[in-house]
Order: structure tokens, then sequence, then C-alpha cells
């Protein structure tokens, strides 16, 4: 399907299935635990965590925390900016991140670097879409809802300049 120079890659309802099954993958692997302090990666990873944190059967509490290594272009600037006003508080918690996309690897290595700063008691990375190929660092998500190919994607959260975020489906940006 295209759209207005879109061309939609996954659409909502497999979106939607996808992050069910997270939702309990998630919830199986940390069944024993009291509570998951979930911190979600602002601003793309808003829509995915909102919609993953309803999947959840473990008592969870959300915090934000606001990164960007993209600026105003389509491709990483290489260098990961983090707004320390939305430092999680994760001492001694379990942690899942939770991040719209895993592309380089350089914002969720930078993220991680911090969080465990704060001593978390376990931390996991959740991603609703992982890039392998266009990976500069090695990590690598411990849950994924799709892999994708190297092509600029927008909605479902992810923004191109701050359009299109709104969209219920993940599309490649047309050139």
């Amino acid at each position: 399907m295209t759209t207005e120079g879109l061309t939609v890659l996954i659409p909502a309802e497999k979106i939607a299935a996808r992050v069910a099954e997270l939702g309990a993958e998630i919830s199986r692997d940390l069944a024993d635990i009291d509570e998951l302090t979930v911190v979600c990666v602002l601003k793309g990873g808003f829509i995915f965590t909102a919609d993953l944190v309803r999947h959840l059967s473990i008592p969870c509490r959300i915090e934000f925390i606001r990164a960007s290594s993209y600026g105003t272009h389509r491709a990483s600037t290489g260098k990961v900016m983090l707004d320390h006003h939305h430092d999680p508080h994760v001492e001694g918690k379990h942690v899942l991140l939770v991040e719209d996309i895993l592309d380089t690897g350089l914002t969720v290595t930078r993220i991680l670097e911090e969080l465990r700063t704060h001593n978390p008691a376990s931390l996991r990375v959740c991603t609703l879409l992982d890039k392998p190929s266009a990976r500069t660092t090695p990590v690598k998500a411990d849950y994924t809802g799709f892999t994708i190919p190297d092509v600029y994607v927008v909605g479902y959260g992810l923004d191109a300049a701050g359009k299109h975020r709104e969209l219920p489906y993940v599309a490649s940006l047309n050139a």
C-alpha cells in the first residue's frame, strides 16, 4: 500500500498482534518479580510503550527518558543527547527500556550506560523495530517486535521532522 509518499511496511493489525505477543512474553519471563519499571524512550516510543504496558500482566511503573541522535535529518548524527530532566528512578529496580527503533544502536547503548550508573536490579531492552543492517555498535534487544530493512520509517510514534507520528502503521518514507 502506498499513501502520499509512504509505503506501508507493517500494517496496524500486525503491530497490534505483535505487541500483544511481546506483552505476554515479557510477562512470562518476568513473572517472578514484584514490579517492573518500564522506561519509555521519548518521543518515538510513547505509542509503543502505551500499547505494550496494557498487555503486561505484571505490575509496572512507567518512567520516561528523552534521547535523540537524529536532529532534523534522516540519518543518525552519531551523537546521542539525553535530557536529564527526565532521568528515571531505577536504583534496585527491574527495568525494561522500551524503544521505538534499534538502528545504529548508539541511542540504546548511551541510555543503557546511563541507566547502569543508577544500579538497577536488572535491565532489559524491548524495541518495536530492529534494523540490524544499520548497527554500528554491538547492542541487541531482549525483545523485538519486527526486523526491518535499512529504510527510513515513520508512523506508530516514529516521525520525519515531527510528521507522521500519529499513523497507526509503520511505513517507509519514499525519497
